[in-house]
């Protein structure tokens, strides 16, 4: 199983990972972290975390067949899905490879224990560059859309995170986003509430869908304490092949001095 010639691209400053036009499956799979108890993987934003009326094989299933193969396990791979992510959205998504690291990763989750941190392209820019969002946000279950508010209510969940503006472009404005809870399109509704809706996401305020239909939302960082090895785990994922990504990219490593 040899990685193609053109999986990779070159850019000025750093190599990343080529965006292909499929979806995810063995042969491509990118793995950016594994060991006897957890696998993380870059995802694309053409997979899906769950089954759903496309009929197309999630990611969970190629990561099991990758598993099987490599590891030349006879029956079927077992393989815990610990979180998800959309489908439009790209980046770092972990799952166990025991029921060990299954059940203690998921109750880090639960308790609010791993660091996330996303990349997100928006139109506008929000009043303040830095700060923290609660609010509560009702899904509506018939448009599969969650929907914010300043106050409490019945069937409302309470939602939090924090955002800071790294930079800014002509047409776009580049954020990193901290969420404290894990919503349903909860970074989506309120980067929307805030009057900057994610480009390409016209469920919540685009103007227009990206050609792909992906939405500028990227599962940049995690970072938790390794559910067996109690060491700090950090996993980074590259964004996608694209030129406002390729922007971020530059404005962060300016800001880490590393440019």
């Amino acid at each position: 199983m040899e990685k193609s010639e053109n999986q990779f691209v070159k850019r000025d400053w750093i190599t990343v990972p080529k965006e292909p036009i499929v979806m995810s499956n063995v042969d491509n799979l990118r793995i950016l972290f594994e060991d006897n108890h957890i696998i993380a993987v870059n995802k694309r934003n053409s997979d899906i975390i769950q089954s759903d009326i496309s009929g197309d094989a999630t990611l969970c299933d190629v990561v099991k067949e990758y598993v099987k193969w490599k590891y030349n396990k006879p029956g079927l791979a077992f393989i815990g899905t610990v979180h998800r992510l959309d489908r439009p959205v790209s980046g770092v998504v972990l799952y166990a490879r025991t029921t060990k690291a299954l059940n203690r990763l998921s109750n880090m989750f639960k308790f609010r224990e791993v660091q996330k941190t996303y990349w997100a392209v928006v139109k506008g820019t929000p009043q303040e560059l830095e700060g923290t969002v609660i609010n509560y946000l009702w899904k509506d279950e018939k448009q599969n859309k969650t929907f914010a508010f300043d106050t409490p209510a019945a069937n409302r969940k309470e939602s939090e995170l924090s955002y800071k503006v790294i930079g800014k472009g002509d047409n776009y404005t580049y954020m990193e986003v901290y969420p404290k809870t894990g919503r349903h399109h909860q970074i989506r509704a309120t980067l929307s509430s805030l009057g900057c809706p994610i480009k390409g996401d016209i469920k919540y305020g685009s103007r227009r869908t990206n050609e792909n239909a992906s939405i500028h939302l990227h599962a940049r960082k995690i970072e938790f304490i390794h559910p067996v090895k109690k060491e700090l785990v950090t996993i980074i994922a590259p964004p996608p092949e694209d030129i406002l990504w390729d922007e971020f990219l530059k404005i962060s490593m300016k800001l880490e001095g590393k440019v």
